[in-house]
């Protein structure tokens, strides 16, 4: 055996000794790990699957360069509505995770020769939880949106039957589905329960969903409060109000919608047209001429 050939088994044994302790550390570090709490249960299954490795990440992530990216991703934790199953320290370690399977794709297809591929592999796990989270916030928003003029409805009937907000609320929330609204809605409910002010605990919860609708609701329920104006008349104007710009919206989708059908149908229709009615006369001029 030359020594090139003695050079290049060492190296392979060195990246294979690397490679075992590297699983080693993971799989103790998964060991190490509790288990996933109930809320954890709503996580899609490839962060499910990174939540075990987050151990190798969490001294990075809870270091002071890290500070500016945890202060940046804990309201977008209570807006998606894991604020309670993610601290943003652990969200940041499984970012860093991600990025680092990302980056040994990325290697990977530089020593095989198939990089477009494990670059496209490695951009998507890198971008993943901050895409997921991305996408959560705004269809939580949307459903709010949808929900709460029906809510509110069903509170201004309440409070003008005589009933007071909070045992109006609570019988609302016991009969509804739940859904992200009723969620909010019920975590303000008990902060109450607990001796929290409502106005604050209201505020509180607007500041953690930060939906504008929302926000408005709670601004105007809090101030009519303040100003001994009547609660009921503040949430029918309010109900109306929610209404109206929830059908503006569907008006402005509906509207919307011949737009975006033009490029699926040119895109997949068209061709398949063209192909059934050119297809016949085509083969037959191509066997005229051909013959």
């Amino acid at each position: 055996m030359d020594f090139g050939s003695g050079l290049i088994a060492l190296c392979a044994g060195l990246a294979c000794g690397c490679f075992f302790v590297a699983a080693a550390r993971m799989v103790a570090a998964a060991r190490d790990e509790a288990a996933p709490a109930p809320e954890d249960l709503r996580l899609p299954l490839l962060l499910r699957l990174g939540l075990p490795l987050r151990g190798l990440a969490r001294r990075l992530a809870e270091s002071p360069s890290a500070a500016s990216w945890r202060e940046a991703e804990a309201p977008r934790l209570w807006m998606a509505g894991v604020g309670e199953v993610f601290t943003p320290a652990d969200f940041v370690a499984v970012k860093l995770v991600f990025i680092g399977i990302g980056i040994l794709f990325f290697l990977f297809g530089l020593l095989t020769g198939h990089e477009l591929l494990c670059t496209l592999i490695a951009g998507l796990l890198a971008f993943y939880p901050g895409l997921w989270i991305s996408a959560v916030i705004r269809k939580r928003q949307l459903s709010i949106m949808k929900a709460l003029p029906n809510v509110l409805d069903l509170l201004t009937l309440s409070v003008e039957s005589g009933r007071d907000l909070l045992s109006a609320l609570r019988d609302i929330l016991e009969r509804r589905k739940s859904d992200p609204l009723s969620e909010e809605l019920m975590r303000a409910f008990r902060e109450i329960q607990f001796g929290r002010k409502r106005s604050e605990a209201l505020q509180a919860m607007a500041r953690r969903v930060r939906q504008t609708d929302l926000t408005a609701t709670v601004n105007a329920i809090v101030q009519a409060e303040e100003l001994g104006v009547s609660i009921a008349n503040s949430l029918r104007i309010q109900s109306d109000m929610q209404r109206a710009k929830r059908f503006a919206l569907a008006e402005k989708l509906a509207n919307e919608a011949a737009v975006k059908i033009v490029l699926p149908v040119v895109a997949f229709i068209l061709p398949a047209v063209f192909i059934i009615l050119l297809g016949p006369i085509v083969m037959q001029a191509a066997r005229v001429f051909g013959g």
